[in-house]
C-alpha cells in the first residue's frame, strides 16, 4: 500500500501542515480527477485534473495572480492576460500535452452552459508530456471528461499519484504524478494557508533529494529499472500556489518565483527541455467581474511575505514527494514500465541517511 511522505514518518520542512496536508486546506478550493486507464482500442494512460479557486465561482469573483517560468518548454494557456490582468479568471486545468486545445474548449464550453461566462475567457490549461506510457496520438481525453473533473472536485483529501492529468506522468525516473501539500503561515497580520499542487513529470534519478538526503543515488538501476531511461533529466512540472492571504498580483509573483526552490531542494535544475511553469494565486480579496464601484482591497505588507515564501518552498518541495510516494508502478503503451518508487528502500536510506 502507497503512503503519503508523513505516513512514512518523514517530515519535511519546519512550519505545519494544513489539515490535510493538500491545496485544500486552503478554503473553497476544491480538485477534481478524471483518470483514464484502459488498453483498447488504444492504450490509454492519462487524463485531467481540475483546479476550482472559490468553488468554481472564480469566473465570475476574480483572484489576484501570477506566473513564473523557470524553463518554457511547455505550454499554460492564459498566462498573457494573468500578467496583463494580474487577475485569475478561470478554473485551472492541467491535462496531457497533446490535449491542451480539447481541455481549453471543453472549460469555455462548460462556462457557457452552466452561466459562469457569458461573452468570453482566456481559460488556464496546463501540459506535461506523458508519451511514454500513453498513446497520446488517440487523443483520449474528451470534453465529457473534462466535465467530470470538474464535477468531481470537491475539498478535502486530494488523491495522488496516477490519478487525473498525472496518470501517466514520470517523475526522477520513477513514477510520478499529482501530488499536493500545504503549510499555515502565521504573520502579524493573521494566520492563513499556502496550497501546493504539482503535476510531477521531470528529472533525473541521481538528482532526487529527499530532505536533502541523495536518495536516486542510493537506488540502482539493478534495483529498480529506470523510467524512460532514454531521455532521463527530461519532461516537465506545472505547480500551482493558492493561499487565502489579501495578497495583490505582484506579491502573487514572488510566491511563483519560490516554487522554483521547492523544485530544487527535491532536484529539479529546469533542464533544456522541461517545461517548469508556475501559478500562484490569492483569494484574500474579492474582484467581482460585474461591479460597477471601486474594489476595496487589501495587501498584506511586503515585509510580512518572508513566512509565505518558506510555506511556498516546503509545500512544493512536500508535494513532489508526495506525488512520488503515491504513485505506483505502471506499464502501459507498447509495453513500457514506469516504476514506483520503493518506500521500504526510501524508509531505510532516510533512517540512515539522518
Amino acid at each position: 500500500m502507497r503512503k503519503r511522505l508523513r505516513d512514512l514518518g518523514i517530515t519535511i520542512g519546519r512550519l505545519p501542515p494544513g489539515k490535510h496536508n493538500a491545496i485544500t486546506d486552503v478554503p473553497a478550493v476544491f480538485v477534481g480527477h478524471s483518470t483514464l486507464i484502459f488498453d483498447a482500442p488504444r492504450v490509454a494512460r492519462t487524463g485531467v485534473t481540475v483546479i476550482l479557486p472559490r468553488e468554481g465561482a472564480i469566473w465570475k469573483d476574480h483572484a489576484f495572480a501570477a506566473t513564473h517560468s523557470l524553463n518554457g518548454s511547455g505550454e499554460m494557456t492564459g498566462v498573457l492576460w494573468i500578467a496583463e490582468s494580474g487577475m485569475l479568471t478561470s478554473p485551472i486545468a492541467i491535462t496531457n500535452t497533446a490535449q491542451v486545445g480539447t481541455v481549453h474548449e471543453a472549460l469555455n464550453n462548460y462556462g457557457y452552459d452552466f452561466g459562469w461566462t457569458e461573452v468570453w475567457d482566456l481559460p488556464v490549461v496546463a501540459e506535461t508530456w506523458d508519451g511514454w506510457l500513453n498513446d497520446m496520438a488517440a487523443f483520449h481525453v474528451t470534453k465529457d471528461h473534462v466535465y467530470q473533473a470538474i464535477e468531481s472536485a470537491r475539498s478535502g483529501p486530494v488523491a495522488e499519484g496516477n490519478v487525473g492529468g498525472g496518470t501517466g506522468m514520470i517523475c526522477h525516473e520513477f513514477k510520478g504524478g499529482i501530488g499536493t501539500a500545504s503549510r499555515m503561515v502565521s504573520c502579524p497580520s493573521g494566520t492563513y494557508t499556502v496550497g501546493a499542487l504539482v503535476q510531477a513529470n521531470y528529472g533525473a534519478r541521481e538528482d532526487l533529494r529527499v530532505d536533502g538526503v541523495p536518495v536516486g543515488r542510493e537506488i540502482s538501476i539493478d534495483k529498480v529499472p529506470s523510467s524512460r531511461a532514454e531521455s532521463a533529466g527530461g519532461g516537465s512540472i506545472i505547480v500551482i500556489i493558492a493561499t487565502d492571504a489579501p495578497l495583490v498580483h505582484s506579491q502573487c509573483k514572488r510566491l511563483a518565483q519560490r516554487a522554483t526552490i521547492g523544485l530544487a531542494r527535491v532536484g529539479g535544475i529546469g533542464h533544456h527541455g522541461s517545461g517548469d511553469i508556475f501559478l500562484a494565486f490569492a483569494t484574500g480579496n474579492q474582484l467581482l467581474n460585474k461591479t460597477q464601484a471601486p474594489y476595496a482591497l487589501k495587501m498584506l505588507p511586503n515585509d510580512q511575505l518572508n513566512g509565505f515564501f518558506l510555506g511556498v518552498v516546503e509545500a512544493v518541495e512536500e508535494a513532489i514527494l508526495n506525488a512520488l510516494t503515491g504513485a505506483e508502478t505502471m506499464t502501459g503503451f507498447r509495453g513500457r514500465t514506469a516504476y514506483e518508487l520503493p518506500l521500504d528502500e526510501l524508509e531505510r536510506i532516510m533512517k540512515r541517511g539522518h
